[in-house]
């Protein structure tokens, strides 16, 4: 008897749906948040790659240094980068830890583009 209810728990590990499968759902994740920001990060990456832009944002934008122009978009693309990734790795991990580095992360990106946005553009 002992070996037929080591051979149901063996088979009740096998039935489980989400075993493995957390990758998967991280993918998928991260590629609807990738679907849902591709049109920002296009218009960030253009910002930073292109200094001329800065003559489109009338008042104190127009006044800010290149490089702190670029440097805030720059962030800004890295940003939208990361975001897909943190929001699949949170996903596949799906623990509190890992939910708590992820949020710490995307508060210092915020936090390091309110910084830049304030020094050198505002």
């Amino acid at each position: 008897m002992s070996s037929k209810s080591a051979g149901g728990a063996r088979d009740e590990k096998a039935l489980s749906i989400n075993e493995g499968k957390a990758g998967l759902w991280g993918w998928f994740a991260g590629i609807i948040v990738f679907a849902l920001v591709a049109l920002p990060l296009s218009a960030a990456f253009a910002f930073a790659t292109n200094p001329q832009t800065q003559q489109l944002f009338a008042g104190r934008l127009e006044d800010a240094t290149k490089g702190g122009y670029q440097a805030f978009w720059w962030i800004v693309t890295l940003l939208l980068l990361a975001l897909p990734v943190l929001v699949g790795y949170g996903v596949a991990k799906l623990s509190g830890r890992a939910l708590v580095i992820v949020g710490a992360i995307v508060a210092l990106f915020v936090i390091a583009i309110m910084v830049l946005g304030q020094v050198f553009i505002f």
